[in-house]
Order: C-alpha cells, then sequence, then structure tokens
C-alpha cells in the first residue's frame, strides 16, 4: 500500500493499467456531480468508446490511505497528486477523463490551467439524476463489491456535499446518467473532436 507520505507519481501511473496511444491532441474530460450521480459509470461507458485513461480520485485514494478519513487534508493531498498525473498523462498525449465530484469552480479552474498549458481540448460534463435514483443508488452501493464499487460516499455523505455544489463557470455538457448513456457520449466525443 502507498503511503502519503512517500508517494511515487510513477506507482499511481502504473496502477492505471495499459494506457491508450497518445494522440496529437489529447482531451481533459472532467465529470463533475454529487455522489451517485453516474460519474464512474458514464466515465467507463465513455472509455469503451474513446481511447482515454480515466484519473479516479475515489481509486487513488484507497491506494494511498488503507484506511481514508476523508478530511480536508487528505482530499487536497488527494488531489495533488491527481493533478500531477493529469497533467503527465496530458504533457505524453494521452487524454484523460477525471472522475470526481469537482464540485467548486475554485478546484475546475486548476484542471483548466492544467487542460490550457498542456494545449489539451477541455470538455466538462456535470452528471445529474433525480435524487430518487441518487438515493437508490447509495443505498445498494454498500452491497456491492470493492472491485466495482470504489467509493464510499453514502445518503448523509450526499446531503453534506450538496449545498457546496457551485455553478460551472464554463459551457458544460449536462449529462442525465438515470437513462441511455449513447447520446451523451456521442455529444461527448463530436465535443472532443471540434
Amino acid at each position: 500500500m502507498l503511503k502519503p507520505s512517500a508517494y511515487n507519481l510513477q506507482d499511481i501511473k502504473d496502477s492505471l493499467g495499459n494506457l491508450p496511444d497518445p494522440v496529437l491532441k489529447p482531451a481533459l474530460i472532467i465529470v463533475s456531480g454529487l455522489p451517485g450521480t453516474g460519474k464512474s459509470y458514464l466515465s467507463r461507458k465513455l472509455a469503451e468508446r474513446i481511447p482515454a485513461c480515466i484519473v479516479e480520485t475515489d481509486a487513488i485514494r484507497k491506494s494511498l490511505w488503507e484506511k481514508p478519513v476523508y478530511d480536508t487534508e487528505e482530499s487536497a493531498f488527494l488531489f495533488k497528486i491527481c493533478h500531477e498525473l493529469i497533467y503527465e498523462l496530458l504533457k505524453q498525449g494521452i487524454t484523460v477523463i477525471f472522475d470526481a465530484t469537482n464540485l467548486i469552480e475554485y478546484h475546475r479552474e486548476r484542471l483548466y490551467n492544467i487542460a490550457e498549458r498542456t494545449r489539451a481540448k477541455i470538455v466538462v460534463v456535470a452528471t445529474r439524476v433525480p435524487e430518487r435514483v441518487v438515493k437508490r443508488r447509495l443505498d445498494t452501493r454498500k452491497y456491492q463489491t470493492a472491485a466495482t464499487e470504489k467509493s464510499d460516499a453514502d445518503w448523509s455523505i450526499y446531503e453534506t456535499m450538496k449545498p457546496g455544489m457551485q455553478k460551472i463557470g464554463r459551457n458544460f455538457i449536462s449529462a442525465d446518467t438515470s437513462g441511455n448513456l449513447t447520446p451523451v457520449i456521442n455529444k461527448i466525443i463530436r465535443a472532443i473532436s471540434k
């Protein structure tokens, strides 16, 4: 298990598995949304259609801390590592899907800056579903295996995070993940290729 005081970015990069081939103009797809809104599911389905690497905060957090505490200091360190990783991948020409809540515009601004520094296309996707769907998903999450579900967020975490969600300051694609994802995935792909 990696320790946060002595992490190695290359080890984290290696944990992502086989990376797609570099492209001339990579994209940074920022997936934003509250817990249970389908960020990870959408990210996986999108990665089936385009050559991209998913950087998932829930998975990286668990690789760094055996028992995460989810406090401010831990989260700040986690996002620092994710931003370094995203920068390195984009610099290599690899398209990145960043699967994280990404609820605060100030934090998204850091991602916009990384994309601009690496000349990557920026696509922001906001996942949304009716609250009854979120509640059902989060209630069933506790019965899923760690292999299929990396997040520990439950309904109380959703309710805690919801008031802190900030308006996205750029054009974004709204994604209702409670139905057929094909139209929204096609829209994301078109946005990447513009």
